[in-house]
């Protein structure tokens, strides 16, 4: 006799599943053993703070120490000795009637002038025949423009500063500023080659005086 079996109610079919759910509760089971954890649970008790039994402390108070102020210094007792030394020299005052007639003469000592000394600023300047128009028309005359310089096209102005001595000669003559190109070289051959001076004067004595002069070079 064959056995009828209702293929709905077949578990052979479903024996896969039942396994994967074994499975899963088995590690959910394990997984809970392992994360559970006990934790011991005491009351504490604080008690109660007792302010009587926390004795006052005492702060003792500090008075500032007053030192008593230093004792003034010693009075030296000022001692006046008579004087016993006479006195050898003596001035002696004439009297004198002064009035209206009476000539009082002061003598003035002369400043001495020293002879070598060469002055920058003096009371009578030194002077170049009839005075700078003649100084500028003597250097216009005598100056030779460079080939270097106009070639280069170089342009300004030369100063020169030289001695005017005690006798009217020029001494002494260099550049303080140059422009190059030949040009410092002819405003020393201007300068040395000028005639003399009327020298300088101080309190009426010719003296060496010091001088600078502007030589200006314009291209035209």
């Amino acid at each position: 006799m064959e056995s009828k079996k209702n293929e709905k109610h077949d578990l052979e079919k479903k024996r896969g599943l039942f396994i994967q759910i074994g499975l899963i509760s088995a590690l959910v089971f394990v997984f809970i053993a392992l994360e559970w954890r006990s934790y011991e649970t005491s009351a504490f008790d604080l008690g109660d703070l007792d302010m009587d039994d926390i004795e006052e402390e005492i702060i003792p108070i500090t008075e500032r120490e007053i030192k008593p102020p230093p004792p003034p210094p010693p009075i030296e007792e000022l001692v006046i000795v008579e004087d016993e030394e006479e006195i050898e020299e003596e001035m002696e005052v004439e009297d004198m009637e002064v009035d209206e007639e009476t000539e009082i003469e002061i003598i003035e000592e002369e400043e001495e002038i020293d002879e070598d000394q060469i002055f920058t600023i003096v009371e009578d300047p030194a002077r170049f025949g009839g005075g700078d128009a003649d100084l500028m028309n003597y250097v216009q005359k005598n100056i030779r423009y460079p080939q270097m310089a106009r070639e280069s096209g170089i342009s300004g102005i030369v100063y020169v500063k030289f001695v005017v001595t005690k006798t009217g000669k020029v001494d002494q003559a260099t550049v303080l500023r140059g422009i190059g190109g030949g040009c410092d070289r002819e405003a020393l051959r201007v300068v040395r080659g000028m005639p003399k001076w009327n020298p300088g004067r101080q309190r009426g004595k010719a003296v060496s005086v010091w001088f600078t002069l502007p030589v200006r070079f314009v291209l035209r």
